[in-house]
């Protein structure tokens, strides 16, 4: 019987190095990568801005829909476009940028739909709390990239939180909504 379960085995092992060899590690491109929020500014506009510097990584697995993400985003990168806005919210009342110069997106739960990535679900730091944050896709696709010569793999993710839940209560009592839009677009390059 050893005999014929033997090449089951090897057959078993070498698929199972096949699956796992498709697991692939990707540097965030910080020239395709843009963290924005959104927030309502007294129920007449919408106040946005995106922070310039962020960093990370993704290992994605499309065979085994497993994935895990880290991106770092420099709290003193804020950029609305007015630089007096742009100070006010890297102040104490806002991201207190000096006491916490980063926030950090964490996730392991990675959603799929065939090939395609549908929600990554993780944890948010900001101001030293951390608290769960789903972001979903509205976009995602892998390609490879003619300039770099590697396979690019990237998307359009958004996703909401409480600011209130990370102390971020500047304005609340002028009736400042807690709800921020968050839209990420994101592309990571294989290494």
């Amino acid at each position: 019987m050893r005999s014929i379960f033997t090449p089951l085995v090897i057959a078993a092992t070498l698929l199972t190095g096949a699956v796992q060899a498709q697991a692939a590690s990707y540097a965030i491109d910080p020239a395709h990568t843009y963290v924005t929020f959104e927030i309502g500014h007294f129920g007449t506009s919408t106040n946005r801005g995106r922070f310039d510097k962020k960093e990370g990584s993704v290992q994605l697995d499309r065979a085994a829909k497993t994935g895990k993400v880290e991106i770092v985003v420099d709290t003193a990168s804020i950029n609305t476009g007015f630089a007096a806005f742009n100070t006010h919210l890297q102040s104490a009342d806002l991201f207190d940028a000096a006491k916490h110069p980063s926030m950090k997106f964490v996730a392991d739960k990675f959603t799929f739909s065939g090939d395609k990535v549908t929600e990554v679900s993780g944890t948010l730091t900001l101001l030293g709390k951390t608290n769960p944050l789903t972001l979903k896709a509205n976009n995602f696709n892998c390609y490879d990239n003619p300039m770099v010569k590697r396979e690019v793999c990237g998307g359009d993710f958004e996703g909401t939180l409480d600011r209130t839940q990370y102390g971020m209560n500047y304005g609340i009592d002028w009736g400042f909504p807690k709800t921020v839009r968050l839209v990420v677009q994101v592309e990571a390059v294989k290494q």
